[in-house]
């Protein structure tokens, strides 16, 4: 689909081209209740760190095969999303309007990131995806001269996301997230974009496993059926709803009544004191 290009060895979503994408969906929907897909990847360019983009996309979503402008997927999707970000939109965006960028809340690229939509959320591609982002963590996996690999894991309606990136094959966990409910009928895909900046990305192989695991009555019971994706007790740092503005009445009435607190504290306060003195004056004669 798009620019993607199916070598011996590999397929190139996109090759080290401005302004490519490319994708591959799987035809048969996944109705597997536990399961694990592994990805055999490798991103590579002339780009020198931090000028190369944009990194690649994992999907377990209901549509199939929808161009968009989530690395060259659609947004407001149903599903799941596993993201290779390469490039630090948002901490690039600051430093060009000359603003501070906070270390406490930096990230550092390449970045792996995911998020569950109901079809209502939006990937802000300008931020990174930080608003729904549910976990994520830093991977270097650009221009390395051994195998990287990422793996999904859902079972039991948890969610873990494993790196083997460093050349040892050993895997370290990314993320993982419990009480994810993913519906079963929906299709596995990839895809990529490139922008100003560019790289290849090559997928070299997607493995999907049935994992077999046991289950009591009591969470067969609680693991029902779901229509539409849903992670419980979520709570998206981007997303809270901001304070609305006190009005210039209420803010009168505050410090109205903070002063009459005041004024009542330190008349009780004199009147404690007097009644002290009075009382010491009395034992000292």
């Amino acid at each position: 689909m798009g620019n993607a290009m199916v070598m011996t060895q590999f397929i190139r979503l996109t090759p080290d081209v401005q302004s490519k994408q490319g994708a591959i969906w799987n035809r048969v929907p996944c109705y597997l209740r536990d399961w694990e897909m592994q990805v055999h990847f490798r991103i590579h360019g002339q780009g020198k760190k931090n000028l190369n983009g944009d990194g690649f996309a994992i999907w377990y979503t209901k549509e199939r095969m929808q161009p968009g402008p989530v690395f060259g997927s659609k947004d407001n999707f149903l599903g799941l999303g596993v993201f290779v970000d390469t490039y630090p939109n948002e901490e690039k965006q600051q430093e060009t309007q000359k603003r501070r960028y906070s270390t406490g809340n930096q990230r550092v690229f390449p970045y792996v990131s995911t998020m569950v939509s109901n079809g209502s959320l939006a990937y802000d591609h300008d931020r990174d995806g930080r608003p729904t982002e549910l976990g994520g963590c830093t991977a270097m996996v650009r221009n390395l001269n051994h195998d990287t690999f990422l793996v999904i894991r859902y079972v039991k309606r948890r969610l873990t996301i494993l790196l083997d990136i460093d050349g040892k094959h050993e895997w370290r966990d990314c993320v993982d997230i419990p009480g994810v409910h993913l519906p079963r009928g929906y299709y596995f895909g990839v895809s990529s974009v490139t922008g100003d900046l560019s790289d290849n990305h090559d997928i070299i192989s997607l493995k999907l496993y049935q994992l077999t695991v046991e289950r009591t009555p009591e969470e067969e019971k609680r693991d029902k059926e779901v229509f539409l994706p849903v992670v419980d007790n979520m709570k998206l740092p981007g997303l809270e709803t901001p304070m609305e503005p006190m009005s210039g009445l209420a803010l009168f009435l505050i410090v109205f009544f903070s002063l009459v607190a005041f004024v009542f504290a330190l008349v009780i306060g004199i009147i404690v004191y007097n009644k002290w003195q009075d009382q010491s004056r009395k034992h000292f004669y």
